[in-house]
């Protein structure tokens, strides 16, 4: 049996943040022919379920580049390799440094998701708050409040090029911490940030989920430095057009553009679709 994973922005996702219809339909006969697939993305999955809600997954999802995973059958969460406040310190104040608000996403012994977040510097962290106060699933508090055991699964933040590129040289220093940046897919001046312990990627998270479902091979899509380590992982790795150059010549192959539906139009050539 294949398991295939995606990655969302830049790979699965089109222009608009949303799966087409046509890569929908070819989930659809994906599932019908007995395909397992799964997303493997750095988005939570509050920020991912509006991207996929079009489709219903059937299998464990993985988040936040593996330390999130999601089982959309009986609605349960699987979180692993915490952060602690005492390992972020350093970190916060950079990104004071650097004019940019962290988000800091933590886990509370009730299960519930709180984010903790500096005060709000421009447009750009505007967004991300707007977007977060919409889900009824997780509440947002003034970082002060970020208690001294708070339980944090990752950072997130959007920011100016240079200034997210400032704050991922900055976590290069801290051997319990990666950073993943990338931008210009949506909005070219707004690049992303993602902060997590550098124990979770998404390589190893496909590795559990291949034992765990009994599947003989692993095959990728991706666009971005986060999905490395599964490229290197799997059996086969497969880039879009519009991924980055050192990430297209990691790949077995490059396929189409994300926004002209590549992941898709390669799955129905391969599986006869």
């Amino acid at each position: 049996m294949d398991l295939l994973a995606f990655d969302l922005d830049g790979t699965l996702l089109n222009r608009q943040q949303r799966l087409s219809e046509y890569t929908c339909d070819t989930l659809r006969r994906l599932d019908a022919a007995g395909i397992a697939y799964t997303v493997a993305t750095g988005r939570t999955h509050f920020a991912a379920k509006p991207c996929i809600a079009d489709h219903d997954f059937p299998h464990w999802q993985i988040f936040k580049n593996g330390v999130e995973w999601w089982n959309p059958q009986d609605n349960a969460y699987r979180h692993q390799n915490f952060l602690t406040p005492d390992l972020i310190t350093e970190t916060l104040l950079a990104f004071a440094d650097h004019q940019v608000t962290p988000f800091v996403f933590c886990l509370d012994p009730d299960g519930s998701h709180k984010v903790y977040h500096a005060p709000l510097n421009g447009d750009l962290s505007d967004h991300i708050a707007n977007e977060l106060g919409a889900h009824d699933q997780l509440s947002l508090h003034p970082i002060e409040q970020l208690s001294s055991d708070a339980i944090i699964t990752n950072i997130s933040a959007m920011g100016r090029p240079d200034m997210v590129e400032s704050l991922v040289s900055d976590c290069q220093k801290h051997n319990h911490l990666t950073a993943y940046s990338g931008g210009g897919i949506y909005t070219a001046d707004a690049y992303w940030l993602d902060i997590h312990h550098s124990n979770a990627c998404k390589g190893s998270s496909l590795m559990e989920l291949k034992t765990q479902m009994g599947a003989q091979r692993v095959i990728v899509f991706g666009d971005g430095d986060n999905d490395l380590s599964m490229f290197e992982a799997s059996d086969e790795a497969f880039a879009t057009e519009n991924a980055l150059e050192h990430v297209k010549e990691a790949a077995n192959s490059v396929i189409g553009h994300h926004d002209e539906d590549g992941v898709a139009r390669y799955l129905r050539k391969r599986y006869d679709l």
